[in-house]
């Protein structure tokens, strides 16, 4: 199968290093702003040489955000090429649009890569829904916050400090705002969500609450208390309708999530007849990125797989009040555990403070 690949940043780069070891497949182009020395005469700067040519069956889009992204996305399917994306910001925002169009036109849309990177979370969870029911779906989904989260944990740092260190190393972007703000995590949450239970959410339904605030006085509150602070994103479906949210969240002693270390990812699912399943692994970075977006890619080749099209599909909309439990609130200077409310309650309370260093966590019980 012959491909193109948009983009040759680090997701770019990855896959097209995974892809010269794989069999059956050629990488014919690479679209990029300028030329790449080691990549020679296939570097395009121009997309019609890839819509254009018959022969490239298959664009795999790694640039990454909504626009351009999202046209050329659009342009490639209705020229009945199959896409891959590790995009999770298009995937969450055009969700229904991007599905509706690979039906129309006949074509593969995968993204196993936009939530879980390198780990199989998607394929898995979409593989398991078609024979169980999967009731609930939670896990840490950004390694940016799980570093920041464990490192204050473990040694004696506060949040800014660890923040600047997560940037040098290259875990946090100089704008970490969409992964200490919870965004990167709710748009994970809403294309899992969707796939899990045949949902079409978008971002908007997902109340989020990050780490940003968060501070030395909270972890050390935290472990007088035996507890340990993740940011998970969570989501369910009930009798009585469904639940999804992102907010950080304090796990006990003996808790998986409690010793994922570094900027580790741990993702779960709890299925009807299954039970619970747990996936761990690098979630972001070059090569598990990469090798995720190529393994997509050597499903289609293979006919191997199954499309999100063919899901079940359920219209239900989000209600938060049907999940609740207790909180650790600090707000102007005090700390203190709640009685057991409901997810939209805290929520709102969050959104209402005029606290501007206001923080919450969600206590699993």
């Amino acid at each position: 199968m012959k491909i193109a690949i948009l983009g040759y940043g680090v997701v770019g780069s990855g896959a097209y290093e995974v892809a010269k070891t794989a069999d059956n497949i050629e990488v014919k182009r690479v679209l990029h702003r300028r030329a790449v020395a080691e990549l020679g005469d296939i570097v395009t700067t121009d997309y019609d040489d890839i819509i254009n040519d018959r022969e490239i069956e298959l664009v795999a889009e790694c640039i990454g955000g909504l626009h351009p992204a999202y046209e050329y996305v659009a342009a490639a399917i209705k020229s009945g090429k199959h896409v891959v994306t590790p995009n999770k910001n298009l995937v969450a925002a055009y969700w229904n649009e991007l599905h509706a169009l690979a039906d129309q036109y006949g074509v593969e849309l995968r993204f196993t890569a936009s939530a879980g990177g390198g780990i199989p979370w998607l394929f898995n969870l979409r593989r398991q829904s078609r024979s169980d029911e999967i009731l609930a779906i939670s896990g840490i989904v950004n390694g940016t916050c799980n570093y920041i989260l464990d490192t204050m944990h473990n040694e004696p740092v506060d949040f800014t400090e660890i923040l600047a260190k997560a940037q040098a190393l290259g875990y946090a972007e100089k704008d970490p705002t969409a992964d200490i703000c919870g965004f990167d995590t709710q748009r994970k949450c809403v294309i899992s969500a969707n796939l899990a239970f045949g949902l079409s959410i978008t971002e908007d339904e997902v109340p989020v609450f990050g780490i940003q605030n968060i501070n030395a006085g909270d972890i050390k509150y935290f472990r007088q208390h035996s507890y340990t602070c993740k940011l998970l994103m969570n989501a369910g479906l009930t009798e009585y309708g469904a639940y999804a949210y992102v907010e950080p969240t304090l796990v006990g002693k003996g808790a998986l999530e409690e010793s994922v270390p570094a900027n580790n990812n741990l993702i779960s699912l709890t299925g009807n007849h299954i039970g619970t399943l747990s996936f761990y692994g690098q979630g972001a970075g070059k090569f598990p990125t990469g090798t995720s977006v190529i393994q997509d890619v050597l499903d289609i080749e293979s006919g191997w797989g199954f499309k999100a099209a063919d899901s079940k599909k359920i219209n239900v909309t989000i209600d938060n009040a049907i999940e609740s439990h207790r909180y650790y609130v600090r707000e102007n200077g005090e700390r203190r555990i709640t009685e057991p409310m409901s997810v939209a309650a805290a929520h709102e309370i969050a959104a209402k403070s005029s606290d501007d260093s206001f923080f919450m966590a969600g206590i699993r019980e």
